[in-house]
């Protein structure tokens, strides 16, 4: 029985999916299959919009949560720590992340929960509307270091750094692993992100992170290079496991300055990619909890993203936590 504990600090975003036709889209005045950064007017025109509608879904989004929910429901013990709004988003949201068995460490906030509005248009493209919400106010004192003290993984995203407090809260959270001696996972979240941050980033990996996460944007972005392996080895320099995840040609594991080449596992055609990069996370961090090395660790990672876009969302179903675990020791044995 694995008994790891991972523990996530993030941004959660209720993520409220609601199909629209082109028609509607275009009036909203948006373009379709972007994400749009909106403030809260922007946010109450198109909660009003929505209100016309018939079906609405809900599910619990944010890339850190997104992890953690995957984690979960491959057996792991999870706690997520964030902030939301104490409103009707908030309520739900922590309502289903009791029911995917992730131990809520979430704060209410006065200010409006974060939100993904995401609008589906007939031809099945998705149209994002983010507002960030409650997230940009979490702080040092959100923290629960009980909870935190009692884990073996602390992993968070590249997103924690757009506000002075999210960042010493991440930056006393770091401080706090490495005095118990807890593995600290980072992934970088964001292409953007990592321009407007690059040297603080640089930094964090090289003196606060044992494992880090990056897709081959983010990793050119932040090493002026367009190649993926090159990339994987700067990074092994400045940190014990680095990973660069490279589209539909695999991913690079560098541990101790060893490259690993991942083969991909899944489809040559996504379904959906969104959230792909979280579930490799999710599937990496698996792998060691349940005492794989590191390169089958990679394919535990590889396995779980190939999975997650054959399918629409950022979450597998919690009833198939058997078969995947079956799938990736299946893999492991033919690789």
């Amino acid at each position: 029985m694995i008994k790891k504990k991972v523990y996530g600090i993030g941004n959660p975003l209720i993520d409220i999916i609601v199909n629209i036709t082109d028609e509607e889209l275009h009036s909203l005045g948006l373009h379709k299959g972007t994400m749009n950064l909106i403030d809260n007017e922007r946010r109450i025109e198109l909660t009003e919009f929505i209100k016309t509608k018939s079906e609405i879904s809900y599910s619990c989004g944010g890339s850190c949560p997104n992890t953690i929910i995957t984690l979960s429901t491959m057996g792991i013990h999870t706690t997520l720590s964030g902030k939301v709004g104490n409103d009707e988003y908030g309520k739900i949201y922590k309502d289903k992340l009791s029911k995917l068995r992730v131990k809520d460490n979430l704060l209410f906030s006065d200010i409006p929960t974060g939100s993904s509005i995401i609008f589906v248009t007939p031809d099945s493209d998705r149209t994002m509307n983010t507002f960030l919400g409650a997230n940009r106010y979490f702080c040092t004192d959100d923290i629960i270091e009980e909870d935190l003290n009692k884990s073996d993984f602390f992993h968070f995203t590249g997103y924690m750094w757009d506000t002075q407090n999210q960042k010493d809260a991440i930056k006393k959270a770091l401080s706090i692993a490495h005095a118990k001696g807890i593995t600290v996972s980072f992934d970088l979240g964001d292409m953007f992100a990592v321009g407007r941050y690059k040297d603080s980033f640089l930094d964090i990996i090289k003196h606060d992170c044992n494992i880090v996460f990056a897709n081959k944007e983010e990793a050119r972005i932040m090493f002026d290079n367009y190649d993926a392996y090159e990339c994987c080895k700067s990074m092994g320099k400045l940190c014990e496991t680095a990973i660069v995840k490279n589209g539909k040609k695999g991913s690079f594991i560098s541990h101790k300055q060893k490259i690993y080449s991942i083969p991909v596992q899944g489809p040559n055609i996504p379904v959906d990619t969104t959230g792909a990069g979280d579930t490799y996370s999710a599937g990496f961090i698996y792998g060691l909890c349940s005492g794989f090395d590191i390169y089958n660790s990679g394919i535990s990672a590889s396995v779980l993203a190939g999975q997650i876009i054959k399918q629409r969302g950022a979450q597998f179903a919690p009833d198939m936590k058997d078969s995947l675990a079956e799938l990736i020791n299946k893999t492991i044995k033919e690789n």
